[in-house]
């Protein structure tokens, strides 16, 4: 676990200056009104990050698998990004982070296979050390969407 904490931690800190360099028309342009802009897809990172802290925290001390949805769209409205400061999209992205890396650089080995329940409509299980490997794998994927190319991978 501890080196997906190092390499979460490697990419967020070059990340987070490398957006910040983005200029506020191209951050906070839709590409279409139904599709999110660039500071809307760093929203929803920090939305995920927030849903993946409660199951990597969660889950280890629950008898049973947590069931933690998230609702990607929803979060995304209600934090209302667009309307969020770039600078405080960004820092948020950053800390929120961090923090993963701690609890996920610091987790005993015990509560890898722990499982949560991401399901919607039906159980969806998935142990701490999956959730955690999906979890970079999402994020370098939403990172392409912002800076194009920075990840050579394929998430579905």
């Amino acid at each position: 676990m501890k080196h997906i904490a190092n390499e979460l931690e490697e990419i967020v800190n070059t990340f987070a200056k490398r957006i910040a360099l983005i200029s506020e028309a191209d951050f906070s342009a839709k590409p279409h009104p139904s599709k999110w802009s660039k500071k809307e897809v760093l929203g929803h990172l920090i939305d995920s990050a927030e849903n993946n802290l409660r199951r990597f925290i969660c889950t280890q001390y629950e008898s049973q698998p947590p069931k933690i949805r998230y609702d990607q769209n929803f979060w995304v409205t209600a934090n209302n990004y667009l309307s969020t400061p770039s600078n405080e999209v960004i820092e948020n992205w950053r800390l929120i982070n961090l923090k993963i890396c701690r609890v996920l650089a610091q987790m005993p080995p015990s509560s890898y296979t722990k499982l949560c329940d991401t399901g919607k409509d039906a159980p969806n299980l998935h142990s701490i050390k999956w959730l955690a490997d999906d979890y970079v794998k999402h994020l370098k994927h939403h990172l392409n969407q912002i800076i194009a190319g920075s990840f050579d991978i394929v998430y579905s």
